[in-house]
């Protein structure tokens, strides 16, 4: 095989680049590939798996180069080999091996398959040793490589792992191919008798081994990089749902202080129905929650309302019988009936309405809060920001942030206030059922009893 000429050597080592990177990039497509190549623990079923999607095609690389004359380019065996060490271990590595060596040794090249072991050992020890992230930032770039180690050992010498990997992957290539000019019959390996040939040969190994490793290990910083923004995500709506909470018990604690000496039966049902919402709220809450369950968290704090006002509050619910099993974010209502009341009902002397509507238009969900109050005067203009932050308070600024992290541009409010006269605030809202939200990644809690569509909330 050192009889090779050099043209056709130099083209075989450009197509083993090419088959490479088209394998690779082939492979990243599949997610069933994806998802065993980037498992943290794999069963031994899976590991087989992920051997055949690999082996396979490989098998069928080696098998044309033994049966097409001067098409040398398809065997990747040694490479792959040293892949699967890398990435898998020892033993899976060595079964990869056996099933590369099996269409050579049909071809009575019997060193295949101790060599294919002997690479998947070593490969395998390899791996022992070093640090996952140490593999999977292996570069294929070899001249800046090497021109980063120089830099880092002249200013701290130091073992580099990724120059000692390449170092590695060199000097294989460099004994297999020796071996290959010694039993050209028994084993098969590029080489030749040119230094600059041989050079070239051994270089190239690294680089057939990194293309792999790069196009992979983009998937893999990719999903990583999704899965953080999902826990942000989490995070971050989890501190706008704990947000709400100090806030509405404020404002609450307030109303049964001014019960507590005139009233204090009144207190004690107030604080009674106080207790069963602090028990909701601090009981764990999914992201999202039936329409029917938020409406019968707003009623107990609607009755507290209704107990310190008394006649001059009153509640209508218009709310159809197909919205109700619709998915709403939890605790979405309570902040805007409490604008409603606190900015636009108390300051009338004669108290007023809260209207809550919810109807299904298509594919949304629609849903008002409209009270007949005082309204929003010129400065705090629903066209400004001032009702989201100071002029309607924490709750509507909430709201909104909260849309923006669950809807993702889709959940839309708008306010619609006329001076004098009320406000109506208006949620358009994707129509979601629980299988939709299910397929968002989000987490779902348990239904309440049915609601009627018309009510009146009362102690």
């Amino acid at each position: 095989m050192y009889s090779i000429d050099a043209k056709l050597l130099l083209i075989s080592l450009l197509v083993k680049l090419g088959v490479a990177a088209a394998l690779a990039s082939s492979l990243a497509r599949s997610v069933r590939f994806k998802r065993l190549l980037l498992s943290k623990e794999r069963s031994r079923a899976e590991t087989l798996k992920l051997l055949a999607w690999l082996c396979v095609p490989l098998m069928l690389g080696v098998w044309i180069r033994v049966r097409v004359p001067n098409f040398l380019a398809a065997d990747l065996s040694l490479q792959t080999t040293a892949l699967l060490g890398l990435l898998l271990g020892m033993r899976p590595a060595a079964i990869g091996g056996v099933l590369l060596a099996l269409p050579a040794m049909g071809h009575h090249e019997w060193l295949a398959l101790p060599v294919n072991v002997a690479v998947a050992v070593l490969f395998g020890t390899f791996r022992r040793f070093v640090d996952e992230e140490a593999i999977w930032s292996f570069s294929p770039l070899i001249d800046l490589s090497v021109y980063r180690w120089v830099r880092r050992t002249l200013r701290r010498p130091n073992l580099d792992r990724q120059i000692s990997l390449l170092v590695l992957l060199t000097a294989t290539q460099l004994a297999a191919s020796l071996l290959a000019r010694v039993e050209p019959r028994r084993y098969f390996e590029l080489g030749s008798r040119n230094w600059l040939l041989q050079l070239a040969v051994c270089a190239c190994t690294p680089v057939i081994v990194g293309i792999p490793l790069k196009i992979w290990n983009a998937i893999r910083i990719e999903r990583k990089l999704e899965e953080q923004s999902r826990l942000l995500l989490e995070a971050r709506l989890d501190a706008l749902q704990r947000q709400i909470n100090p806030h509405f018990l404020f404002n609450t604690l307030n109303s049964i202080a001014s019960l507590v000496r005139s009233e204090p039966e009144l207190a004690r049902e107030m604080i009674v129905k106080l207790a069963r919402i602090l028990r909701t709220i601090l009981r764990e809450r999914d992201a999202f929650v039936p329409l029917e369950e938020e409406l019968a968290f707003t009623d107990d704090y609607l009755d507290i309302e209704v107990v310190r006002f008394g006649e001059k509050l009153r509640v209508v619910k218009e709310i159809s019988e197909e919205a109700l099993p619709l998915e709403v974010p939890s605790m979405l209502l309570q902040p805007l009936i409490e604008n409603s009341i606190k900015h636009g009902l108390e300051p009338r002397l004669n108290g007023g309405t809260v209207t809550l509507r919810g109807r299904v238009v298509g594919d949304t969900l629609l849903i008002e809060v409209e009270d007949d109050g005082v309204g929003i005067g010129p400065e705090r203009s629903p066209a400004t920001d001032s009702v989201a932050g100071d002029g309607m308070g924490i709750g509507m600024r909430n709201v909104r942030e909260r849309l923006q992290v669950l809807y993702e541009g889709e959940g839309e409010l708008e306010v619609v206030s006329r001076p004098g006269r009320g406000t109506r605030i208006r949620l358009l809202l994707p129509a979601l059922t629980r299988q939709d939200v299910e397929l968002r990644g989000v987490g779902l809690h348990g239904s309440v009893q049915p609601r009627t569509s018309v009510q009146t909330a009362g102690v």
